[in-house]
């Protein structure tokens, strides 16, 4: 009975700790050293980009700067993200890259597109643009015509011809050099050069009458030559006009509505590309934009599509007074920064990305990279 009221007023002094109790604390213990640790891994980005002047440029010294990386350098400051940066070749590698797991963002020029948004997810727009053609700088429409004349084709077409020509000429020289020899004779070098002379007049035309067939076989290669020498000049004729016809709508390229009838090219697998097939317009496939210029600059197309902005800043940069961007813009173009399908940081990347595109550093940014542009 006393012992009884005595373990009521002083309870039994606490048991050690179990086995049970130790474990737990244990896990709880390295939970609190691994946590942060594995939230710091969980940070730790892998970011697709690929060079799309001026909104991803490699420097002098290798390293990657432009509209598209400054965004995304304030966009982890803010948020607290560590990150490293992995190339592609192409937007079609970037968009595959984050639609598998394989990146966890990517970052550039990359447009929304209904497609694109099947595989991934997008962030809100950055920048807005649209589509642009970029022309050839022609220069005196004189001289444009002029080089037509002294260009590999036309003196190839003259060399055709000259051939023709000696060849008429061999056969009236040896049909006629035995039965006419005051207009055909002499030496095989007069005697060609008679029949080269005849042949020219007579295909021109012209017919001074100073040389004539006068036998049964000359007269035969007359009677032929002169009929052959009509479809030759036709020829010869079209092949003239066709030329300076394609010189002149060369310099004549105002807009989409001229772009079915001229050389075309633009990025494979591009927006660019996919708006060209729904058009039903013909175009050139390269690799890159530079490819694009460089075949714009050389003359090998007449016209470039691609996004305004990347066409204005290579135009400018790497083809000044060789190439130049028409005024006219289309299809409007939306840059997002793409992520997975269902992102944790979307929302969050979002409301930090609305409040520093409104800002006046934004504009700053934009102004650094593109300038005024037209």
């Amino acid at each position: 009975m006393v012992r009884g009221m005595y373990e009521k007023e002083f309870p039994m002094r606490a048991r050690p700790f179990g086995l049970p109790f130790l474990l737990a604390l244990l896990l709880i213990s390295l939970s609190c050293v691994t946590g942060p640790a594995q939230a710091q891994q969980d940070q730790n980005l892998d970011v697709g980009t690929k060079l799309a002047p001026p909104f991803v440029i490699k420097n002098d010294d290798g390293e990657l700067e432009g509209i598209s990386i400054e965004l995304w350098q304030r966009l982890s400051e803010r948020l607290g993200l560590a990150s490293q940066f992995q190339q592609r070749d192409s937007v079609k590698a970037l968009v595959g890259g984050v639609a598998s797991g394989e990146m966890d963002a990517a970052v550039a020029a990359i447009t929304v597109t209904a497609p694109r948004e099947e595989q991934l997810d997008f962030s809100h727009p950055f920048y807005s643009t649209g589509l642009s053609i970029a022309v050839s700088e022609q220069g005196s429409p004189v001289w444009s015509a002029m080089k037509r004349f002294f260009s590999w084709e036309f003196f190839t077409a003259l060399l055709a011809l000259g051939a023709v020509l000696l060849g008429v000429g061999v056969a009236i020289w040896l049909a006629e050099r035995r039965g006419n020899p005051e207009e055909f004779g002499g030496s095989t070098t007069q005697g060609l050069g008679s029949g080269f002379w005849w042949a020219a007049v007579t295909m021109t035309t012209v017919g001074y009458g100073d040389k004539s067939p006068r036998t049964f076989a000359g007269r035969i290669v007359g009677l032929v030559w002169m009929f052959a020498a009509i479809i030759i000049i036709s020829g010869f004729t079209a092949a003239i006009a066709t030329s300076l016809t394609v010189s002149q709508l060369e310099s004549t390229v105002q807009g989409v509505d001229d772009l079915p009838k001229v050389r075309v090219a633009t990025v494979d697998g591009s927006v660019s590309s996919e708006f060209l097939k729904a058009r039903g317009i013909g175009f050139e496939a390269t690799n890159t934009l530079e490819d694009s210029l460089q075949a714009l600059a050389s003359g090998s197309v007449d016209a470039v599509v691609y996004d305004r902005p990347l066409l204005l800043y290579l135009s400018n940069q790497e083809y000044p007074k060789r190439t130049r961007v028409l005024a006219e813009e289309f299809e409007r173009q939306d840059y997002a920064i793409a992520l997975p399908s269902g992102s944790p940081r979307r929302e969050a990347m979002n409301r930090e990305l609305l409040d520093i595109i409104n800002s006046d550093e934004w504009t700053d940014i934009l102004e650094r990279y593109l300038g005024d542009q037209p």
